[in-house]
Formats: structure tokens, sequence, C-alpha cells
């Protein structure tokens, strides 16, 4: 993806729905634990790979075990820091390569544009997972569909 603007878009869209995540699973008492692994995944995974563009050692396990209020602050963070890292991006730097190690050992280089597209798929696939979860136990999960985002104007 070459076009930053609209990866800026995607990330607001990724915080947007990772948000409506966590709120459906305050409508659960208890938070059902898959679905709050998943939750905790799809932040360690954003700080990971923020940590990797930012050639910056990762802060946290890829599969931690965060409480929903933790999550919820984490959520906060991540803005944050993927506010920074995006003002200081340029459409140029899309196309550079980022080398890092997996959490298998090995090696890889791939281009800001695909990390930053993967971020945003990875949170959706477990979003998928987290509403099933959510629909199991009874509940209505967050719709977190991009296009109803857009449609809503939730989404510029």
């Amino acid at each position: 993806m070459k076009d930053l603007d609209e990866i800026r878009r995607l990330l607001r869209y990724d915080r947007w729905a990772n948000t409506a995540a966590v709120e459906s699973l305050r409508q659960m008492k208890p938070s059902p634990p898959r679905a709050l692994g998943w939750i905790g995944h799809i932040i360690a995974a954003e700080h990971l790979w923020l940590a990797r563009l930012r050639q910056e050692a990762p802060t946290m396990p890829v599969w931690p075990d965060l409480p929903l209020e933790v999550c919820a602050a984490q959520l906060a963070l991540l803005e944050a820091g993927w506010t920074r890292y995006l003002d200081q991006l340029s459409a140029e730097d899309l196309a550079d390569g980022i080398a890092y190690r997996n959490s298998k050992g090995e090696f890889w280089t791939s281009t800001v544009g695909d990390i930053l597209l993967h971020v945003v798929m990875h949170s959706s696939y477990h979003r998928g997972q987290i509403a099933s979860s959510v629909r199991e136990g009874g509940h209505l999960p967050a719709y977190t569909d991009f296009i109803h985002a857009v449609r809503q104007g939730l989404v510029e």
C-alpha cells in the first residue's frame, strides 16, 4: 500500500474497532477468557509491530494475560504511539524495508506499508474470534465491520 492517508484511515478504523470490542467485553461479567486473550494478543501484537517499526525492543509478550481495564488503557497508549509514528512518516517511507525476527526467531524484512496493513488485518481477524466468543456467551458482539464504521461516520 502506497497511500499514507489511506493507511492513517485504516488505523483510525482499527483503533475504533478495537475499542468497540473491549466495550462489548465489558458487557459480559465475566468476560470470556478466550476473548480476553484475543484482545490482549491484538494489543501486544500492535505494540510489537510498533516497536519493530521503531527498531526498539518489544515491551510485552505476544500473548499477555491482561485484565480488561488494562486492555482499555493499552489501547489509549497505542493510539498515541501510532499517531506519533504516523506523524513522522512520509509516503516514501512506506516502501522502506524493516528487518526483524518473528516470534519463532526467523529473520524477515517487510516494507513499512505491508506491516501497517498487516496490523489492521491481524486485528480484524482476531476481532472476529472475539465476536464469535461473545455470541457463544449469549451476548451481542460489537459491530466492527469497516463498512459499518464508514456508513456511520465513525471513520473519516
